[in-house]
């Protein structure tokens, strides 16, 4: 186990974002979290990345509890999350904003950067067809494949992506779900994964959660859950 969050709970003044919620990620897996707005989805990958202020629990990684860390130290830890709204540098090639990746790492030589960024044009062929195009002319697709390829330049052992396909189109989706399970078979990163498209996410995740008013009311694994009558009533239209 890599990560592990125990009893987190949250609070934005008088609102309760998280409510004691406990989850586990394992080396090598997708494991996604599903649930309606203001679930407290995006909630708990802030958290773990330090950018929330937690007020119980605890956030371990690898052992390590790093629920007080700041988030420079935890990217140096292993972590990358990607946010909703992709948040690119619109001014700033592909290339350039692909960079951008690697800038906590300050000793970084330039032979591991070009090494990432032929990693990363593999992964993405689209990324380095575009690679000197300015980041604010790509469609939406393209622009959350070069936020993801920017998470991966770090090298991360956790990669936390927020949302990916939201604003996007039905065809676009299936391209960025394609390119997620690629992630996760050609690759040793592992995945946390939160979304509303709760079809999506739980086709490439091996075990999910769904949050519901900031608790955990559901796990199992991806096809338990999008098998789970209360699950298909609630987020799969069926």
């Amino acid at each position: 186990m890599i990560l592990k969050i125990e009893n987190l709970v949250v609070n934005y003044g008088y609102i309760s974002a998280l409510r004691g919620i406990s989850i586990e990620v394992d080396a090598g897996e997708v494991v996604t979290l599903i649930g309606g707005n203001g679930a407290g989805k995006t909630t708990t990958l802030m958290s773990i990345s330090g950018l929330t202020k937690i007020d119980s629990g605890t956030i371990s990684y690898h052992g390590q509890d790093m629920s007080s860390l700041n988030s420079d130290k935890i990217v140096k830890m292993g972590i990358a999350h990607v946010p909703e709204g992709r948040n690119i540098f619109p001014k700033l090639s592909v290339e350039e904003n692909l960079k951008m990746g690697c800038v906590s790492q300050s000793r970084i030589s330039n032979t591991v950067i070009q090494e990432r960024l032929a990693q990363q044009y593999q992964l993405f062929p689209r990324l380095r067809e575009r690679r000197k195009q300015m980041g604010g002319t790509l469609s939406g697709g393209e622009q959350q494949m070069l936020a993801i390829g920017r998470g991966l330049m770090s090298d991360p052992e956790l990669l936390m992506l927020d949302e990916p396909s939201l604003g996007l189109a039905p065809i676009i989706i299936d391209e960025i779900f394609e390119l997620i399970s690629g992630i996760k078979n050609e690759t040793d990163k592992t995945v946390l994964l939160i979304e509303q498209n709760a079809v999506m996410a739980l086709g490439v995740a091996d075990r999910g959660y769904v949050l519901q008013n900031g608790e955990i009311v559901l796990s199992g694994t991806g096809e338990e859950l999008l098998h789970d009558e209360d699950v298909r009533k609630a987020y799969l239209g069926g």
